[in-house]
């Protein structure tokens, strides 16, 4: 009687724990104080269930090649004029290329042993002489371009997945696909353009300077200056609400960039009342950012995003702190979104919008009413089954299949695991499965009853031989089921968790459970014969 407390106290607690685990689902408002001591996650539904985004983008990361052979360029020339070394250009070429002028031959020893101390990545692949002047063409190392574009899908799948957290997605699926994909899912969205535009963004944010030594009109005619480009900005009229097109033709170099943000917050500005973004840096960006503000007094200095002017104001003196604005006429929302994307960090590299799908919440309520209505007219037909073929024992086996569901719920609920429509089917095959436990010991049981063997007797050779039996088969299914979530995707992996919470809960449901029903009615209700 002893054992029996004990076991029957162990049942009792793995029950009341399930119970609590999956209250928050199945109640509609939990007490103020419920919170405070008990779990209040409810099961997440994946997105063939309560609706929402379905996306596949690609990492365009070529760009982040090319964006390295820029920088490696743009160094390569400041060494060049730091050094008071003689050149004639320095220039990308192609997308994994820089190309040197030197005016004369005997430069190149001097611009090499440069290149081998500061750019050991940079590679000499072409070397020639031509009209009184020397062109070397330089390649990024083969090793380094297959590492940088690892290297941008790695950071954009980080990048993405910060902009969704922020965003307020619960139980977002993103992953790697391929070399160059990311697989997004983003269950229960109700606004997929503003998730698109969010996911999206390169987020690349530049200052440079405004040349207004030059005439923007002739810019435009075509006629723009060397080291010149020309970008545009958005305006937005306060009274009329049309919005219209700026040029503005800035410097090509950049001064700074959004790198060194360690913060990007909305805040209000009390005297017109619209919100604005307040931009930190950290110590390296803030001296970077007084060096740009105090060597350029009095004249324009734009903030560009994504090829954009944000705005141009002009320096009126040094700016120290490391701490600035971006102004706009920004709506509320815009300008979240404009924080959260420049706190996440900017994409190394373009991102490529290759399939898209949107699944309505009424066809997610549809497939969660059929889903039910399956594994409710499933698990009828085993109660049933049960009952009419192994009479009382089949009822003891029914009552261990309810608890095995809720356990399968709770567990969904603990693991913060997400629901989708094949984790309902792995349920319903883990009803099957969990009733299969029960008939081989049931069967088990009966062979012993025929030897003439007294109930318990019969039971407990019963039980001890088809433990074995159900032990190896639920073992190997588990085995398969870890295997399936570790290397399956998405609606795979919900079938996997289901399953794998189901064979635990069978086996301990249907070795367990049933047993202490029966060992209470032997030895409590001195039951003489058994119904089976």
């Amino acid at each position: 009687m002893k054992d029996l407390r004990w076991r029957a106290a162990l049942v009792l607690a793995v029950l009341v724990v399930a119970l609590v685990y999956l209250l928050p689902t199945v109640g509609q408002e939990l007490p103020s104080w419920w919170v405070k001591f008990f779990p209040e996650e409810k099961i997440h539904l994946g997105l063939d269930l309560q609706g929402g985004m379905h996306l596949i983008l690609e990492v365009e990361n070529a760009k982040a090649v090319e964006n390295t052979a820029e920088r490696f360029a743009q160094e390569l020339k400041d060494e060049l004029g730091s050094g008071h070394i003689r050149f004639r250009l320095v220039e990308r070429q192609g997308e994994d290329g820089v190309r040197l002028l030197l005016p004369q031959d005997q430069d190149w020893q001097q611009v090499a042993q440069l290149i081998k101390d500061k750019f050991p990545l940079l590679e000499v692949v072409d070397r020639k002489v031509s009209q009184e002047q020397l062109q070397v063409i330089l390649k990024i190392e083969a090793d380094q371009v297959r590492h940088i574009k690892k290297l941008a899908v790695d950071q954009g799948l980080e990048t993405i997945r910060n902009r969704i957290d922020q965003f307020g997605v619960s139980e977002p699926d993103i992953r790697t696909q391929g070399e160059n994909r990311v697989l997004i899912q983003l269950p229960g969205i109700k606004d997929p353009q503003r998730a698109i535009d969010l996911i999206g963004k390169t987020a690349l944010l530049e200052f440079k300077l405004v040349d207004e030594q030059q005439s923007v009109e002739e810019a435009l005619k075509g006629k723009i200056p060397a080291g010149d480009k020309i970008y545009y900005g958005r305006r937005v009229d306060p009274v009329t609400g049309q919005v219209s097109r700026n040029a503005y033709l800035l410097k090509d170099r950049t001064l700074l960039t959004g790198e060194y943000l360690t913060n990007a917050e909305v805040r209000i500005d009390t005297q017109y009342n619209r919100p604005y973004v307040a931009l930190s840096f950290d110590d390296r960006g803030a001296k970077l950012f007084e060096k740009v503000t105090g060597d350029h007094v009095k004249e324009r200095l734009a903030i560009v995003l994504d090829d954009n002017v944000y705005s141009a104001p002009t320096i009126q003196d040094r700016i120290s702190g490391g701490n600035a604005i971006i102004e706009g006429q920004f709506t509320m929302e815009e300008a979240k979104d404009l924080a959260v994307v420049l706190r996440a960090g900017s994409l190394p590299a373009p991102v490529k919008i290759l399939e898209e799908r949107t699944v309505g919440p009424s066809l997610g309520r549809d497939s969660i009413r059929k889903g039910l209505f399956s594994m409710a007219a499933g698990g009828v037909l085993v109660v049933v089954f049960m009952v009419i073929y192994y009479g009382s024992s089949g009822i003891i086996a029914d009552m261990a299949l309810v608890l095995n569901i809720i356990l399968i719920m709770a567990g969904l609920a603990a693991l913060r695991a997400t629901l989708t429509l094949p984790g309902i089917a792995g349920i319903i095959l883990t009803i099957g499965m969990a009733v299969d436990a029960n008939v081989l010991i049931f069967e088990r049981v009966r062979e012993e009853l025929r030897l003439g063997k007294t109930p318990r007797a019969a039971l407990d050779s019963g039980y001890s031989k088809a433990t074995l039996t159900i032990l190896d088969a639920n073992v190997t299914t588990l085995i398969a089921a870890i295997v399936l979530f570790q290397f399956g995707t998405g609606p795979v992996r919900g079938f996997a968790v289901t399953l794998s919470l189901g064979i635990i809960a069978s086996m301990f449901t249907a070795i367990f459970g049933t047993r202490l029903l029966f060992d209470y009615l032997l030895q409590k209700r001195r039951m003489k014969t058994l119904s089976i």
